[in-house]
């Protein structure tokens, strides 16, 4: 793993230096409901993300990309004896971001990556994954329906969210 995220660095640096010039810095915030795995010990989810993407043609944009996904655990009820609650789960994904103007109205894209688990509940990091459709409102502001996942030895965290990217 160590040596797919040192190429992933250096991909994403060379990247910088190529088109250091042309870039616009994204920053937005969505709000998803847990699906898979995480649908039983989380009601909610929200992230808060930033990137900054590089013109790389007239249709497509590509750069660097970092979230703080925030995962709220659920009241999980125990029969006779009471119930517990889930508690909280956050990730830090790190992941390349592109973008494809379909039209001057719709973009779609994905960022992948890896999301490393900072929450005190030890909760661990996994491949990240977020493909994305987005409605531009205008020139400064994007709505955006996504499907957040992380996969790792077979368990999925994910959630299904919409929210607003804001550039900057």
């Amino acid at each position: 793993m160590k040596k797919v995220l040192c190429i992933a660095a250096m991909a994403v640096l060379g990247l910088v230096n190529v088109n250091a010039q042309e870039g616009v810095f994204n920053a937005g915030v969505n709000l998803g409901l847990p699906t898979g795995d995480m649908s039983d010990i989380s009601s909610f989810a929200i992230s808060v993300e930033a990137n900054y993407l590089f013109q790389i043609s007239d249709e497509f944009k590509m750069g660097p990309s970092i979230s703080y996904l925030h995962y709220i655990g659920k009241d999980i009820d125990l029969g006779v004896f009471g119930s517990i609650n889930a508690g909280d789960v956050s990730f830090l994904p790190i992941a390349a971001a592109g973008r494809f103007d379909a039209s001057e109205k719709l973009t779609i894209g994905a960022d992948l990556g890896y999301g490393i688990g900072i929450s005190p509940s030890g909760s661990e990091g996994a491949f990240y994954y977020r493909p994305m459709l987005g409605y531009n409102i205008s020139d400064a502001i994007m709505l955006q329906a996504t499907y957040t996942g992380m996969s790792k030895d077979g368990s999925t965290i994910s959630n299904f969210g919409i929210g607003a990217m804001f550039a900057l």
